[in-house]
């Protein structure tokens, strides 16, 4: 996936914002929580980087799709080996996945404020 469709990609999904920091590279956060990165450093030293599950992180490392993330991989991120590793369709899923996983670690208030849950789910 070109560096374009990714930016697009992750901006597509709720409440997202871009700041761009570290050598240029473009960070996309939701609620002021990084989901994934690309450009800058992190196509310097690979590819695309994001948020996974702890499922998702040992398998796409097992098959040599990803390698942990520099500086990031406590947090179970994975750096893509190159950015035509997975298909547009499958980057699309990892990053939707990436992005719910840092919601669903976000307070009931900054979910209600970046209208990520409905008011009538309580207070």
């Amino acid at each position: 996936m070109p560096p374009k469709s990714f930016e697009t990609r992750c901006l597509r999904l709720p409440a997202v914002t871009k700041v761009v920091q570290w050598e240029g590279t473009s960070v996309f956060k939701v609620g002021g929580k990084m989901f994934a990165l690309g450009g800058g450093f992190a196509a310097r030293s690979g590819g695309y980087m994001f948020k996974v599950s702890n499922m998702a992180y040992a398998m796409l490392i097992e098959h040599g799709l990803a390698r942990p993330a520099p500086y990031l991989a406590r947090a179970k991120w994975v750096q893509l080996v190159s950015n035509g590793t997975l298909s547009d369709a499958e980057l699309t899923t990892y990053l939707a996945q990436a992005h719910a996983l840092i919601v669903a670690k976000l307070t009931r208030k900054t979910r209600k404020e970046l209208g990520l849950v409905s008011p009538e789910a309580g207070a």
